[in-house]
């Protein structure tokens, strides 16, 4: 029996014996159009997942303040803001593969089933290849992105106390340069990890399609976005304490949104 129908019944549910099997490479799935407000359901449906299953978000959680809590030591203990960028690096390369585990444990919640962690935890196997590639790729994207704020360093006042003036150009320019590559790395990430993790997909058929779909709902991505984006910025504020709550929310209605925007496939 073929391992991607093998297991448990949750495994069969998920992926039926009699479904067809696409060798289709880099295409693009159909998405839906979703209101500008759609976020704020994700964020609740998050928040309600978050309660529903404590061990499995704190767990989560926890593995999340640690890695953040490392970044932060690390750059004190360095005493130097060129470790931030590594650190991040690292940070990306394991932060798709434990967000699986959290989009796992929804998935179960939504079919009926009872979430465990150690289903969840084996969710990162599920299509390892594909998901090793992503990650690859992201840890080559925020590398360039590194590149490039070495380039733009050289824009920065060498005077000590420099007039505010003399700043504008690396903080313009940087910011624009800083805004294009997030909005790249959050158009290619935003829903391949789940669309790899259910469906077994090659990784450009998911970076194909996470683009698609937030080209086709850019006001409800970027409300998205910036909502993802704050509850890093508290995961770090917090000394990544906060990260015990946010992340796995965040998750969660990254699964949500999934759902929500990217159609389901028909048996």
């Amino acid at each position: 029996m073929p391992r991607s129908i093998q297991s448990n019944n949750f495994e069969k549910e998920k992926l039926p014996k009699n479904a067809p099997v696409t060798s289709e490479y880099a295409r693009t799935i159909k998405c839906h159009r979703v209101e500008a407000y759609e976020p704020i359901n994700w964020l609740i449906l998050g928040c309600r997942d978050f309660f529903a299953m404590p061990i499995i978000s704190g767990f989560y959680g926890l593995c999340f303040m640690a890695a953040a809590v490392a970044i932060v030591l690390l750059i004190q203990w360095q005493g130097t803001h060129l470790v931030i960028m590594p650190a991040l690096i690292i940070f990306m390369l394991i932060g798709p593969f434990l967000a699986l585990g959290l989009y796992d444990a929804s998935w179960a919640c939504e079919k009926g089933h009872q979430p465990s962690l150690l289903h969840s935890m084996r969710a990162i196997g599920r299509n390892s290849v594909s998901q090793w590639a992503f990650a690859v790729l992201l840890a080559v994207a925020m590398m360039f992105w590194m590149r490039i704020g070495a380039l733009l360093h050289a824009l920065y006042p060498s005077v000590t106390g420099a007039p505010w003036q003399d700043f504008l150009p690396f903080l313009l320019i940087g910011s624009a340069v800083g805004i294009v590559l997030a909005t790249i790395v959050f158009a290619i990430s935003a829903f391949s990890i789940p669309l790899m993790m259910e469906r077994r997909v090659d990784m450009m058929t998911a970076v194909f399609t996470s683009v698609n779909a937030v080209r086709s709902n850019l006001l409800a991505m970027a409300l998205w976005a910036a909502i993802i984006g704050l509850g890093v910025l508290i995961g770090f504020a917090t000394f990544g304490v906060g990260m015990l709550i946010t992340i796995p929310i965040l998750g969660y209605g990254t699964w949500h949104a999934y759902r929500n925007v990217i159609s389901r496939r028909h048996h």
